[in-house]
């Protein structure tokens, strides 16, 4: 009875739903199905034979998408690029490779046009929802192009320094003297002032210290003087004062200044503080 109502009907799904709710009995139901799935056996092996290439296309579609990678990263490096945008173009790749290879696993199992549609629908909704992210987009890109900073560079912004370790698509990345790691976002990043102390070749060294009312003034900046021509991290050439920055009530503040390479900066300010210390008590200068 069923089969012949399926048979009339055409065999079509709402009369596999009907006869499965139909009072027959479990022995007439399972003789459906089985006539049925023999029905429609080469619609089942076309889908199943589609699902195969799909899933054989995406495992050879990663190997591609590694192999295309790595092309990139060489292709980036054999051009020198700067290592801040070889990983903001690397984030990209990776994620526009694997697009691409979703879309065509799609279009393969013939639901391209849907999740094309479906995405265009909810791009409005995803942009208004990822607001904060597209802003940090936009602070990486800015970044990139102004560049105010590169890796490797040391910079003080939003309230923290360090030194940049990566500049990705959405953050970037520092790393603190004593190897913390901070993760700031590229929009904070662009809406704040950034001081880059390593950008230019070199550096001022500007230490303060204090001395008495009764100190010598001429005999403190010779001897100062003196120490920073026998420090051989000093650039030479450029000009070296020892001079009164201001008049304290109880003490006479001054200010050593003098120019090194930047990469020297700190190796010179820690031993000049040292070295302060010592020459000034061995000439009986004391300290406030």
């Amino acid at each position: 009875m069923i089969y012949a109502i399926a048979t009339a009907a055409g065999e079509t799904l709402d009369d596999l739903s009907e006869a499965l709710s139909s009072a027959a009995t479990g022995e007439e139901k399972t003789s459906f199905i089985i006539e049925y799935l023999l029905a429609q056996r080469e619609t089942i092996l076309d889908f199943l034979k589609t699902i195969l290439f799909a899933v054989l296309v995406y495992l050879i579609g990663k190997k591609i998408v590694k192999f295309c990678l790595k092309l990139t990263a060489k292709w980036m490096a054999k051009r020198e690029v700067e290592a801040g945008v070889q990983n903001f173009v690397m984030s990209f790749a990776k994620i526009g490779y694997h697009l691409i290879l979703i879309f065509i696993v799609a279009w393969i199992l013939g639901i391209g046009a849907t999740i094309v549609a479906v995405v265009g629908s909810a791009g409005l909704a995803v942009g208004l929802a990822l607001q904060g992210s597209l802003s940090n987009l936009a602070g990486g890109v800015l970044i990139l192009m102004l560049k105010p900073f590169k890796v490797g560079d040391y910079i003080v912004t939003a309230g923290v320094e360090g030194t940049v370790q990566s500049i990705d698509i959405f953050y970037t990345k520092l790393s603190t003297s004593d190897n913390k790691i901070i993760v700031i976002p590229n929009g904070t990043v662009t809406g704040q002032n950034i001081t880059n102390t390593t950008n230019a070749k070199k550096r001022r060294v500007m230490i303060d210290f204090s001395v008495g009312y009764d100190a010598d003034i001429e005999n403190v900046r010779e001897v100062l003087l003196g120490l920073m021509h026998e420090e051989p991290l000093f650039c030479q050439e450029d000009s070296m004062e020892i001079v009164i920055s201001r008049l304290a009530p109880a003490r006479v503040q001054m200010q050593l200044k003098g120019w090194t390479q930047t990469d020297n900066y700190w190796d010179v300010m820690y031993r000049m503080n040292e070295k302060i210390k010592t020459i000034l008590q061995e000439n009986q200068i004391t300290m406030l």
